[in-house]
């Protein structure tokens, strides 16, 4: 157990707690149900199913391939159908409603402006939609008792050429829900080095990146991302592992690289289910996220595609649990470590740690001692 106290949360309190998600693609998300109603007014007639439950199995089995490229193939449904505008806000609006009622109280999340154009709408057009949709979201979020906010990461495609006109809407949306820029894709052959002009405009502007690394393809792609493009955060990073050896008595000694990450406190968008299904990872138990977390890397906690996964924050928290034997604490640790290293403000991330994430989990915390001490005591209330 990675904690003194023994507070392990049944699900009911995993899925209450504050939790806070930065990485979680647009576009990998969608409900099965708006899909089907989706494709049936914009006349798109290639879905594999047209049932929702149907639809929704087939997306979990096609990722299971254990193959990035395959996994990245399912996409090609969902961005069919989120082509308009009215389309990009509904999914929005329903992507920050479905965070909110699993207890998401701030998310960043991700879509390529790129992949939306076919129907003839500007880049412009297509941030300020999914803009709208995030806002719609968040207001249906509050009338239904629950709080998140929500910002905007804007993703360019790594085997494209279009990284730095992504980073300059980026730019220009960033005092307008755009807190971010992330570039995404098949890591193989496509490293990225090919963009330094995006990331190194960024770095002049001040603004924050993050960059798929370290999932697919090994150490190289971290350390070019670190190292010649200077990247925030780092998404996944799984593949820091290949610079950790541990020995058959446990002694731990860190590579140059892994001690730079932990060193630098360089965030990982660590994304368990995802892993195993492209191959990163053998099984929840042997997922690096369990040796980085006792080694106190600077590891979050993320859903990546929720559709294709199959998940939520709350599953991937409940799976680590089973897993690691994690605590309330441990969770809470992932929590604070997300919201540290979010591309907001340091005092609106500093109140959100202090006004929600920590008196969340203290409530969470009273309420199991108190199960405990009813428990023990044989009582039903506190006076008897």
């Amino acid at each position: 157990m990675t904690s003194q106290t023994t507070h392990v949360p049944t699900a009911d309190q995993i899925r209450r707690a504050p939790k806070v998600l930065l990485h979680d693609h647009l576009d990998g998300g969608l409900r099965p149900g708006t899909i089907i109603e989706l494709a049936r007014a914009q006349g798109y007639s290639k879905l594999p199913e047209t049932e929702p439950d149907k639809l929704g199995a087939w997306f979990r089995d096609a990722a299971d391939s254990g193959s990035l490229e395959r996994y990245l193939e399912t996409f090609a449904h969902t961005c069919a159908v989120m082509q308009t505008r009215e389309a990009l806000v509904r999914v929005a609006a329903e992507c920050a409603v479905d965070l909110a009622e699993d207890g998401v109280v701030y998310a960043e999340v991700r879509y390529a402006p790129e992949q939306h154009l076919e129907a003839g709408l500007t880049l412009e057009e297509v941030v300020e939609a999914v803009n709208e949709g995030f806002r719609e979201g968040e207001r249906l979020a509050r009338e239904a008792g629950h709080r998140i906010r929500v910002g905007a990461l804007l993703t360019a495609m790594r085997h494209a050429a279009r990284a730095l006109e992504i980073a300059e809407l980026a730019n220009r949306y960033r005092d307008d829900g755009v807190v971010g820029f992330d570039i995404a894709g098949a890591e193989a052959g496509y490293p990225p080095t090919r963009h330094l002009d995006a990331f190194e405009y960024l770095k002049r502007e001040n603004n924050h990146f993050t960059i798929h690394a370290g999932e697919a393809f090994g150490l190289p792609s971290i350390w070019q991302a670190l190292q010649w493009c200077g990247a925030d955060r780092l998404g996944h990073g799984v593949r820091i592992i290949d610079d950790i050896e541990v020995a058959e008595d446990g002694a731990v000694t860190l590579g140059r690289l892994a001690a730079y990450v932990r060193d630098k406190r360089i965030p990982l968008e660590m994304c368990p289910t995802s892993n195993l299904q492209t191959g990163a990872a053998a099984s929840y138990a042997e997922h690096p996220i369990g040796l980085l977390r006792k080694l106190h890397f600077r590891a979050t906690v993320n859903t990546d595609n929720r559709l294709m996964s199959g998940t939520s924050m709350s599953r991937e928290f409940e799976l680590l649990v089973d897993a690691f034997d994690y605590t309330l604490d441990d969770l809470q640790w992932f929590t604070v470590n997300a919201m540290k290293s979010a591309f907001i403000p340091f005092d609106e991330r500093l109140a959100m740690i202090n006004d929600v994430i920590k008196p969340g989990y203290a409530e969470l915390k009273s309420e199991w001692l108190f199960r405990q001490t009813v428990a023990t005591s044989g009582s039903s209330t506190p006076g008897e």
